[in-house]
Formats: C-alpha cells, structure tokens, sequence
C-alpha cells in the first residue's frame, strides 16, 4: 500500500531531526490515527486560542516536565511543491500551527523541496505573526533547521535568538525582493493586483467565494479562503479588514453560521480578531448592471464565461470602491 504524502512527511520529521533530540521527543501518530486532531492537553497535537481551535500538527517536539509533556516547537509539513502547487495552496496550511505560535510556542511549516518555490509572501507572512505575537514562526525547507533549534535550546536563550534572528532575517530579504520585483515597493500596486482596497483606518479584500465553496466537499475552497485572509491581515497587520464576497448573501452567511458550526476553517474566518465577511448586501451604491452581474454568476464554477464576467466586473468593483462610489457598510 502506498504510503500518503502526509505520511511521508512524519517519517521525513522524525528520520531527519529525530524521534528524541537532547531532552526533547516528538510527539507524532502514524497514518490511520485521529489523535492529531485532539488539543494537545488531551494527548493531541492541536492548539487553541481565545477558544478557537487551529489545524491539527504533524508533530509537536515536546519536553517532559513534572509528569506532563510541555510542548516546545510545533511542525506543520507539506509536499504540496512537489504536487503542482505554485500558487495559493501554498497557504492553505500556514494556520495549522498559527494556534501554537498565539500561545507562545515556536511553530514550523515546512514545505518540502520539490518542482515549485516557496511564495517569497510566506516569509513575509511568518516574520509579521512572528512580530505581532513575539514567538517565532518560521517557514523551512531544510529540516535540519529544525534540529539545530533543539539543540540550541539546550545552549542557552542568547544564541537560540540570534539564530532564529538570522534565519528570519533571511528568509524575510527573499520576501522583500519580491515585493520590490514585482509591486516596486508599493502597497498601492501590491493592493491592486491583490484585490485589494487599502483606506487609512481600515482594508477591504474581496474574493469570488459562493456557498457552495464551503459546502461542497469537492471543491475544497474553505482552505483557500482561510489562507487568503491569512495573507491578507498578515500583511497588513495594524489594519481591521473586511473580507468581501458579492457572490454571496448576508443569509447565506448566517447559513453557514449554523450549517459550519463545528468546521474549524469556518470557524477560523469568522472569529479571527478583526476579520469582518462582508457579502453584497453591504454594498452601498452597487449599480444594478453590476449587482445583476455578480447575481449571474453567484452559483456558477468561473470558467469561460463566467469568469470573464467575474473579472470585469471585480475590477469595476475594485474601481468603484476604490473611487469611494461604492462603499462596503
């Protein structure tokens, strides 16, 4: 039987960094477990924060302490670059350990070589949660950074800061770089190709999720949506933003309220602190062309047509917004 890419990646963990590394052990299950999923002072390797559960680890490096395991870096692994994902599925893990990290917890997410690059916005992503919360997160390729972690923790406070500083230091330039390259250092121009609207006191993000995005189990979008607002608040992180769907209705949310009670990638958009969903009944000021448009195309997959007609009239959108004729209430 072959052995599934999540699979994989565990034995790659613990083969390259080590079951037991100086006083610390991995916490990890094999494949065909469900332990992941319990919080991790159940025994599980999934953390909360404001009672907001996170996406479950893979493993959890853990020190024994008077009886009970105290976790100390938690790993979130994917071979996603090696399985076509260029793009936004890069982000679709990135919260996985994000619970971890908002607990003060050294958090991972290693993205295993392979056909594609990281996106250069995932180090930006990491070094901004690693500021606003004061606990690293890191996005690795080699794990034997992982290891040269553990071990320095054993060396003392001053040179495990140093060397995390360095390797964030690092991987953040790449981030940088691409910002320069492609939006010359400019969050106007990294906006509009965004979709996003930058105003002084708050941001607006808009997104063709529907319903069916978070209902079907086919298409898989709820992840996505979780990492595009990740992407978004973490890069504008001093800024509340509004998280905008026009293809979708303010009833259709409060369905998905009851519908996705208990769905953590739900439940994640709509209690992340500053994070507001706004659907097309927010807009004040749509033209009805515009408003008949977004209705044409609510239920419909956006291929061909229909995402010929998405994009006009999201960039009209954008431009409306923008100008201060359309606002979102």
């Amino acid at each position: 039987m072959a052995v599934s890419s999540d699979e994989f990646i565990k034995r790659e963990i613990t083969q390259e960094v080590g079951l037991k590394v100086g006083i610390y052990s991995a916490r990890v299950f094999s494949e065909g477990s469900d332990d992941d999923q319990k919080l991790f002072q159940n025994g599980g390797l999934t953390f909360t924060h404001l009672g907001q559960d996170y996406g479950s680890c893979d493993c959890v490096y853990v020190e024994r302490n008077n009886g009970s395991d105290r976790p100390i870096l938690a790993i979130e692994g994917t071979d996603c670059l090696s399985r076509g994902s260029s793009g936004n599925a890069q982000y679709q893990r990135f919260h996985h350990i994000l619970g971890a990290v908002k607990q003060g917890i050294i958090g991972v997410y290693y993205l295993r070589k392979g056909d594609h690059k990281v996106q250069p916005d995932l180090y930006g992503m990491a070094y901004r949660v690693s500021q606003t919360y004061k606990t690293p997160y890191l996005i690795v390729q080699d794990l034997f950074v992982i290891k040269d972690i553990l071990m320095l923790m054993n060396k003392g406070v001053s040179e495990l800061n140093s060397y995390i500083e360095q390797y964030q230091k690092k991987t953040f330039a790449l981030y940088e770089e691409k910002f320069r390259k492609d939006y010359q250092n400019s969050w106007e121009k990294f906006a509009d190709k965004r979709s996003t609207i930058i105003f002084k006191d708050h941001i607006v993000k808009y997104s063709a999720r529907n319903k069916l995005n978070f209902t079907d189990s086919s298409v898989r979008a709820g992840h996505i949506a979780v990492g595009e607002m990740f992407l978004t608040k973490y890069s504008f992180p001093d800024k509340p933003f509004y998280y905008l769907w026009p293809r979708m209705t303010a009833r259709e949310v409060k369905e998905l309220d009851t519908e996705k009670s208990n769905d953590k990638e739900w439940q994640l958009i709509r209690k992340e602190p500053n994070v507001v969903i706004k659907t097309i009944d927010d807009l004040v000021g749509l033209p009805n062309e515009l408003r008949f448009v977004f209705e044409q195309v609510k239920h419909s997959a956006l291929k061909g047509e229909y995402v010929r007609k998405w994009n006009a009239a999201a960039k009209t959108l954008h431009e409306l917004i923008k100008a201060g004729k359309v606002q979102v209430r």
